[in-house]
């Protein structure tokens, strides 16, 4: 039997960062929201307290934080000529569930995507011609710029108290700070975090080769900060456990460090967690949503009657959600027509490691998820792509995370993967080891999507989410070009060896890489190549916002999380300030 609820202004799918941002600003224009969260509800105190957060086998062995894949997972293949199998072990990317989503377990590094990014298609051909991508680049341009943006890059980086130096300060460049970054209305909230040896040795050497280092903007604090909601967070302690974990010192900007025990006192908001949302509903017509339909954890189905409903879940999950709810054209590689699941795109990564005397202490422990110092030289469009044949970027950075015993055991190339030698390498070279990260962006293609599987299905019997990825060709050629400066910078470090390698394919679920899985619902000015318009609602269903890293058109080379909270940011402003004054399409084609 189904149970019919009274009706709510709006309702929010997951109760993460965008789930906690909208729903603040909802509540706070008056409405009457529900959020339904898949996971089990959590807070700092007592779900992150150490020792039990420090458990390294629970936590990032098993994935205690992530969605349980025994429920719900997704297959995967490389190509569409291949059959796709369960992901049955969280590997390659680790989406989270529970209260808070995926901003619980997150490192905290808070990068703004640049204006090239925003308009990488029209900016490509306006510098190298339009013959200069190849036919199966689908990368195109969001609709939205970085100055429009940049009020709600501020607002987020405000909420998080976000550690960082500014580089370009209204137009004005200023040297130790990102001199690539677009204009910024004001510095960051709280100043840089401490730089630890590794990125010390490794600023010195960036610095001798012409490079631009700066902090890395970190979400893990330098100093103790109140945000504009009255939320007081505390100064890191560089415990070294941050991605994979929720932080015991409330430290690390996450919703229930910077936003949602404020949400949660509203009177207008009220919160529903082990609630698995199974579909979004439609009337006769297809074009407007009526609510929701879900399962609670003792297995009864609830219809949530709504006027607005906003899809804020993992970027994936995003996606799921409009296929199984018919919303939206599904996207035909064959064809290259239909939306939804189209421009799916990853990150395209690779490492070197320094390897230096006994002489040298890196103290790879004490860390945090974000601090360190990187270079943007070969970020976006900041150099010249002419000669290379390929677009996008990477920046370098020596920003170890952490010293984890069972994780973190750095060995030269060459040495046994296992038994006495291997142990007596990991002996020498743990605490005398800097690893310098190339984090890049990645293209979206025409074979790279998202679809229903026809075959596998999850817990409650509906089909399971497919992906179809391999690395695309200009991905590969940008991994090896960047990679090769981070090799150059390795060697300047003054180490005893440097090792190291680009991104080759096949790409595999089973190294991980990052969780920054984009695209799917995207963003554009043109419906028949974007699921969402510049405001974030469907255009088939106006009365349906989906807000995420699935807006994503292809991913950059920076983090995506700073660009997902000044997107929720942005959508809201315009629910709140258009939608609601006249109910109906923001944007007509």
């Amino acid at each position: 039997m189904v149970t019919q609820l009274p009706e709510t202004d709006a309702v929010l799918l997951g109760v993460g960062l965008v789930g906690t941002i909208l729903g603040r600003e909802l509540t706070r224009a008056g409405l009457k929201v529900v959020g339904l969260e898949r996971g089990e509800p959590r807070f700092t105190v007592p779900d992150f307290q150490g020792p039990a957060m420090h458990d390294e086998l629970r936590y990032s062995i098993r994935k205690a934080l992530m969605q349980d894949n025994t429920r719900e997972t997704l297959t995967f293949r490389n190509t569409s000529k291949e059959t796709a199998l369960p992901i049955r072990r969280w590997a390659s990317f680790l989406p989270g569930t529970g209260l808070g989503g995926a901003a619980v377990h997150w490192n905290g590094q808070t990068y703004r995507f640049q204006d090239s990014d925003f308009r990488m298609r029209s900016r490509t051909q306006e510098r190298y011609g339009k013959n200069f991508l190849p036919d199966d680049v689908t990368i195109q341009d969001w609709d939205v710029g970085g100055a429009e943006l940049e009020p709600y890059f501020d607002r987020f980086e405000y909420l998080l108290g976000v550690s960082g130096k500014a580089g370009n300060l209204k137009g004005q460049k200023i040297a130790g700070g990102n001199v690539f970054e677009d204009p910024r209305s004001r510095d960051y909230p709280t100043p840089p975090m401490k730089e630890p040896y590794g990125s010390a040795l490794f600023r010195k050497a960036a610095d001798k080769l012409g490079y631009h280092p700066f902090p890395q903007p970190s979400s893990n604090l330098s100093q103790p900060y109140t945000n504009p909601e009255g939320m007081t967070m505390n100064a890191c302690m560089f415990c070294g456990f941050c991605e994979r974990y929720g932080c015991e010192h409330y430290a690390k900007a996450s919703p229930q460090t910077v936003l949602l025990p404020v949400l949660l006192k509203d009177k207008n908001f009220t919160l529903r967690t082990n609630t698995q949302v199974l579909r979004i509903n439609l009337d006769n017509t297809g074009k407007r949503a009526t609510g929701v339909t879900y399962v609670d954890a003792s297995g009864r189905e609830f219809v949530q009657p709504a006027r607005l409903v906003i899809v804020g879940a993992f970027a994936l999950n995003n996606v799921r959600l409009l296929l199984l709810s018919k919303i939206g054209t599904p996207y035909d590689p064959q064809t290259g027509k239909g939306t939804v699941g189209r421009n799916y795109a990853y990150q395209t990564t690779s490492a070197v490691e320094v390897f230096y005397d006994e002489k040298t202490n890196i103290n790879p422990f004490m860390r945090s998820g974000a601090n360190g110092t990187v270079i943007a030289d070969f970020v976006s469009d900041n150099f010249d792509h002419g000669p290379h044949g390929f677009v996008g970027g990477a920046y370098i950075g020596e920003i170890m995370t952490n010293g984890r015993p069972i994780e973190f055991h750095p060995t030269p190339v060459g040495t046994p993967a296992w038994g006495a030698e291997w142990k007596k390498a990991v002996v020498r070279h743990y605490n005398h080891t800097a690893v310098l990260n190339v984090h890049g962006s990645s293209v979206a293609t025409r074979q790279n999507y998202l679809d229903l599987d026809p075959t596998y299905r999850d817990a409650w019997g509906l089909p399971l989410l497919r992906m179809t990825f391999e690395f695309p060709d200009n991905d590969i050629r940008m991994s090896a070009f960047v990679t090769g400066k981070a090799m150059d910078i390795g060697r300047a470090m003054g180490g005893q060896r440097v090792d190291g390698g680009p991104r080759k394919p096949p790409y595999t679920i089973t190294q991980y890489q990052t969780t920054h899985n984009t695209g799917g619902t995207i963003m554009g000015a043109d419906p028949s190549t974007s699921v969402v318009n510049r405001y974030l609602q469907s255009w088939d269903v106006p009365n349906v916002f989906v807000i995420g890293a699935s807006n994503f058109p292809q991913n950059a080379s920076y983090n995506p999380t700073d660009t997902v909270g000044a997107l929720a940011y942005w959508a809201a402003d315009a629910i709140v300030r258009q939608y609601l004054k006249q109910p109906g399409p923001l944007v007509h084609p």
